[in-house]
Order: C-alpha cells, then structure tokens, then sequence
C-alpha cells in the first residue's frame, strides 16, 4: 500500500474541501485533547463542593511537522524550506472574503480518524479534523552559508471548528421532560432557583409544593431540591 500523504483542506462556504495542501513528511504523531468547563458549587459543611458541568471546550489539536529542501543542495542558490513551510504559515492569516482564517479540515487515515462523534443522526465516524489555526511556531535548523533556510520544523495547534447546526445534530440532545434536581447553595433562595430553572422567579412555589417545604425561607444550604418537569 502506498503511503498516504496527511493533507489540509481549506473548506469552501458550503463544507466542501476546496484546494488541499500536503505536508511534506507525514507526522510521526499529534495529540487531540478535549476538556469541559465545571463548576464547583460550595455548600457549607460538606468534604468537598458540588460539581456542575457548564459547557464542554473545543477540541484541540497539536501537530509537529518537518520540512526539509536539502535535496536540492546545500551549497549558495540551494532552495530555501520556506517555499514550502510559507504556505502552512498563511493557514493562520485572515482572508479577504470571510474577514476571518480559513476553516480546514485536516485529513490523515479516513474514516479510522481518532475520535468519533457523540450522538447525531449520520455516521458517527470522522474523516479528519474541522478546524482553524490557533497558533503557528516554526523552528529552522539548518541553513545554507549564506543564511538561507534549508529545513524547518512548524508547530501547528488547532482548534476545532463547529457550527450550531452541526453540534445540534452530533449532540442528539433528547427532551428534558423529566424531573431534575437542584442542591441550593448558601444565600440562594427558592425564587433564584425558579428563576433558572424556569425563567421565573414567582414560580418558586411550583419547587415548593413539589418538596414540601411550608416555609421557602427556612430552607438549609445543602438541601436537594425536585424541580418538577412540567408547571402546572
């Protein structure tokens, strides 16, 4: 089997790839980190606080890649490693069109890319990673005696790119028609409570009546609340 040259796309306004840039070596590796923004809600007297998801971070990726033109010589007139490092620096700069940098898609192994998607109504596999530039780092370590970079190792950390319909449709997100559950904290009152679960302070007594709670300002930090799924 032939080896497979890792390539980035620059996407068209519609999703398509439009023209495609290969590296010159295939990476040895890159790492995919992924992490979720929590909350830590404090309640008095408990061993350690009350963890909350918030919203989950976008997916990054690192990349090494090298980049060598000693091929061609090393002597004065040898070709500099910029010719082809130059190109994957401008993956960064803004475009005249979107006012923004290019949204790419970086493609190595097909449909055996890591990382498949949560949810969704398609395949759940990916063939490469939707992105934009964060941050490009070049390093030169060789050049020719007349100062002319001949080899060359960039840094690329990328950061992944998703529109709203595209993480509404992976995410599959079902109905929240099902009774939750809130831990008030020190100071909240049950009109604060009402108040994010549905948008409405004067509902308090909705949460109220669902706990049986007689008196909504003696109610301790700490207490595990039933918010009811539908209001009556």
């Amino acid at each position: 089997m032939n080896p497979q040259k890792a390539m980035f796309y620059r996407l068209n306004p519609d999703g398509t790839p439009g023209a495609g840039l290969a590296v010159q070596f295939n990476p040895t590796e890159y790492t995919l980190a992924k992490t979720n923004q929590i909350a830590e809600v404090p309640i008095p007297g408990l061993d350690s606080p009350i963890l909350q998801f918030v919203r989950g971070q976008a997916e990054t990726f690192a990349v090494e890649l090298f980049f060598d033109s000693t091929e061609a010589g090393t002597a004065v007139n040898a070709t500099p490693v910029t010719d082809s490092t130059d190109k994957f620096y401008d993956l960064i700069k803004i475009e005249s069109g979107s006012h923004a940098p290019p949204v790419l898609l970086f493609s190595w192994g097909g449909t055996h890319f890591p990382g498949r998607r949560a949810g969704g109504t398609g395949s759940n596999s990916r063939n490469g990673f939707k992105c934009v530039v964060e941050s490009v780092r070049q390093r030169y370590t060789l050049f020719d005696p007349a100062g002319v970079p001949l080899r060359a190792v960039v840094t690329l950390a990328l950061r992944e790119y998703k529109t709203l319909a595209e993480q509404v449709d992976q995410l599959n997100l079902q109905s929240a028609d099902h009774t939750k559950a809130h831990v008030l904290a020190e100071g909240e009152t049950l009109s604060r409570v009402a108040y994010l679960a549905y948008d409405d302070p004067a509902r308090w007594r909705v949460i109220a009546e669902a706990n049986d709670i007689d008196d909504p300002l003696d109610v301790a930090p700490g207490t595990v609340l039933a918010l009811p799924r539908t209001l009556p």
